[in-house]
């Protein structure tokens, strides 16, 4: 084992080699070291612990090899230079931040076998433009908040169509006449709010049902639907 803190803030530390025999590298164990850009983790690690790479900010590829199941909380938070990692098939947990601020990372691929993504797990990675996941895994909060570059592909239509999608992705046993469904109901909802007027003139029946209740705002239904829409179309992605 690597043990908590074991290298924290070593900031002229510049490449590692770990040896054979470790099983676990432990909370914030290379936090900070700044100057690392090569690291090496055998094939017998299992953990990446809370913290463990966290602020490595010249560190631009990492292997993460076949026997690890999770990668702790903010693992490899603010390695603004990673430019690309691997993550293998058998890892069935990212935690919280694992990924957060990693603000050169532009593509991603996430395998089947993982179950939960925490929240902010790639907050703030501004880069990324390409995101494979399975459609089945549980996405945490906000975990891919302010990853404006992933946002703008969307937008501007450079995705594959959803026939593609629903042809090659969802081609096993998962329910895509749902999801479907929900993203029209949504869309659905959302252009309702935008041909809505706030003075449209309101009957009076929905005016007596809303007599002790608190008006509902344009402006609020504007902000909060947007965000959930871009939760389901992100699923599609």
């Amino acid at each position: 084992m690597i043990g908590n803190s074991a290298f924290y803030g070593c900031s002229s530390l510049t490449a590692i080699i770990i040896p054979d025999g470790v099983i676990t590298i432990g909370n914030w164990a290379f936090y900070g070291c700044s100057s690392l850009t090569s690291i090496t983790i055998p094939d017998g690690v299992i953990t990446i612990d809370t913290y463990a790479f966290r602020g490595c900010s010249s560190l631009t590829a990492i292997t993460i090899p076949e026997g690890v199941t999770m990668i702790g909380e903010g693992a490899f938070e603010v390695c603004s230079s990673l430019t690309a990692i691997t993550i293998p098939i058998g890892v069935t947990t990212i935690r919280n931040s694992a990924f957060a601020g990693c603000s050169s990372l532009t593509a991603i691929t996430i395998p089947d076998s993982v179950t939960t993504i925490g929240d902010d797990a790639f907050l703030n990675c501004v880069a990324l433009t390409k995101l494979i996941l399975s459609p089945a895994v549980s996405i945490g909060e906000d975990c891919f908040l302010n990853c404006t570059a992933l946002i703008a592909a969307v937008a501007s239509k450079n995705m594959p169509t959803v026939s593609d999608l629903l042809h090659y992705r969802w081609h096993r046993n998962v329910a895509v006449t749902e999801r479907v469904n929900a993203l029209l109901c949504l869309k659905g909802t959302w252009d309702h709010v935008e041909n809505h007027t706030s003075g449209e003139e309101k009957s009076d029946s929905l005016k007596r049902k809303r007599t002790d209740e608190a008006p509902l705002r344009l402006t609020e239904t504007r902000e909060k639907i947007p965000k959930v829409l871009w939760r389901v179309i992100l699923e599609f992605l």
